[in-house]
This record gives structure tokens, C-alpha cells and sequence, in this order.
């Protein structure tokens, strides 16, 4: 197992420490307009159980392209003294596909991912959603195409785990110009934009198979057009006006819990400095 779990009171903190990320990205969202909405299972912690679901310690927030763009532009308006945010644009160094906001003077290196070269702070994920095109051949193609591109990002970390078949994929994936996938990606943005199924999906983030029901992939787009406000952690932040729709979709009888067995804390970290000083090193 890469990495270390984190104590209950570390845990606390973590949930902690993204809250007041959370806090601080709806503040500047609602300053300049920008449509967002909690999203994947900080939805449904904010619906279950009005915060965080307390095994996760994470959080996420989604928003289509238009608003993901106009973030990155506004997004110098953020407090430097609690976080900034990190996507390619701004920093060459870093290969995801989506950005993460992190907090200021905190470090995070998750189990596996020691090698990356870029800057890092504990984060809570930023998602753009593209349009899905029209029809199951072109979602297949652009499903297939988003799995390569987003390989031969992950390549540049992969080639330094395991070995075998699958290194010796990743080593040469990483000889590829990071620039030339990047160029790519937009393209295939630009390719479905006028095409849509009314479907949305991170291109560079897997669509698991909850999200692959019959020919509907994906969000609905209007689940980020249409929203209402709930409370999280004793703070309003957005969510679809369809949550239960959102929801039921990819949880089904969502308002139950799991058994004990599967409320499973799913992050392991080689290293974290957390906002007060205190550090974890998994050696």
C-alpha cells in the first residue's frame, strides 16, 4: 500500500482545512457570476448528511468549460493568504487534465504520486465538463481518445511505478510532448461543442460505470444551469435543482447508508503539511 492513512483527528482536519478551500471558491465564484455546483459524493454528503460524508476526505466542484475558463481568468481575485488555484495554464509543471485549488502554506503528495514535479498543497478538485456528442459511435471515439490522452498525461508518473508491460507503456507514452496532448484536448473540445447530446463529462477524468447508463453518458448540462442552494458544514454552496435526479442516477436509494464494511477512507498520503505546521511523513 502506497502511503498512510489518516488518524481520526487528522482526518478532522483535513475535512477542515478543505472547507475553508470551499468557503473561499464560492466566494469568488458568486463575486464574478460563475456557475458551480458541489459535486460526486460532496453532493451527496451535502444532501445525506449536510457536510462532508465523514469516511471522505475530499471535495470536489464542478462547472461546465465557459465557467472553468472563466475561473482560471478571475481566479488571481482569490486570497493568497488561505489558497490559489493550479490547473496547466498556469503552471506548466502540473499534468492533470482539471485544476485544484490549494491551500496556501500546506503541502500533499498522495501514495504513488512522489515523482510529480509540481506544486502541492492540500486541494479540493476543480472539474470542467465538456459536451458529449451525439450518438454511441462518436461517445465511444471520444471516450477512447480521452483514455489515451489522459494515459499519456498519468505516463509521466506511471513510468516510475511497478514494472513490466504496463512501465514499459507508460515509459514510452512519456516521451510524447505534454503540450501536444494538451493541443489535442482542446481540439477534441472544440470538435463537440457544437454537437451535443445534452450530456457533459470531464474528459480527463474516467467515466465510471454509473455513468455509463444505456446511451445517456455522463451529466445532464442542465444540472449546472438549473441549481438551488443547500447547506454544507453550516455554509450554503450550490447544487443541482435535479439533486435527486443527480443522485439517483449514480447512487440509487442514495439516503441509505452503506454498510460499515464499504465505508471505506480511500486516500493515502506520502506527505502532508497541514495548515497549523504539523506534518505526516509515510516512510
Amino acid at each position: 500500500m502506497n502511503g498512510r492513512e489518516l488518524t481520526p483527528k487528522q482526518f478532522k482536519k483535513m475535512q477542515s482545512t478543505e472547507l475553508d478551500l470551499l468557503i473561499e471558491f464560492d466566494r469568488v465564484c458568486r463575486e464574478n457570476d460563475i456557475k458551480y455546483i458541489l459535486d460526486g459524493g460532496t453532493l451527496l454528503g451535502a444532501v445525506r448528511h449536510k457536510g462532508f460524508i465523514p469516511w471522505a476526505d475530499d471535495a470536489d466542484v464542478g462547472m461546465l468549460r465557459k465557467d472553468y475558463k472563466k475561473f482560471i481568468e478571475v481566479s488571481k481575485e482569490l486570497n493568497p493568504n488561505i489558497c490559489y488555484f493550479q490547473c496547466h495554464e498556469n503552471d506548466p509543471e502540473y499534468l492533470w487534465g482539471y485544476g485544484k485549488l490549494r491551500r496556501t502554506n500546506t503541502e500533499c503528495v498522495r501514495g504513488g504520486q512522489e515523482k510529480g514535479t509540481w506544486r502541492t498543497g492540500i486541494f479540493i478538485d476543480v472539474f470542467p465538463y465538456d459536451d458529449i456528442p451525439s450518438g454511441f459511435m462518436k461517445q465511444l471515439g471520444q471516450d477512447i481518445c480521452c483514455f489515451i490522452l489522459r494515459k499519456t498525461l498519468y505516463s509521466h508518473v506511471g513510468k516510475y511505478k511497478g514494472n513490466g508491460i504496463k512501465k514499459t507503456i507508460y515509459e514510452i507514452l512519456s516521451k510524447v510532448p505534454v503540450e501536444m496532448v494538451y493541443n489535442y484536448m482542446a481540439k477534441c473540445i472544440a470538435r463537440n461543442s457544437d454537437n451535443s447530446s445534452g450530456n457533459v463529462r470531464v474528459l480527463m477524468f474516467p467515466l465510471e460505470k454509473r455513468q455509463r447508463k444505456g446511451r445517456k453518458w455522463g451529466h445532464k448540462k442542465e444540472w449546472f444551469l438549473q441549481r438551488i442552494t443547500t447547506t454544507f458544514e453550516g455554509r450554503e454552496f450550490y447544487i443541482p435543482q435535479n439533486y435527486d435526479g443527480y443522485l439517483s442516477r449514480y447512487y440509487g436509494n442514495y439516503m441509505v447508508l452503506p454498510p460499515e464494511e464499504k465505508r471505506l477512507k480511500k486516500s493515502y498520503y506520502s506527505y502532508i503539511k497541514f495548515p497549523d505546521g504539523e506534518t505526516i511523513v509515510h516512510k
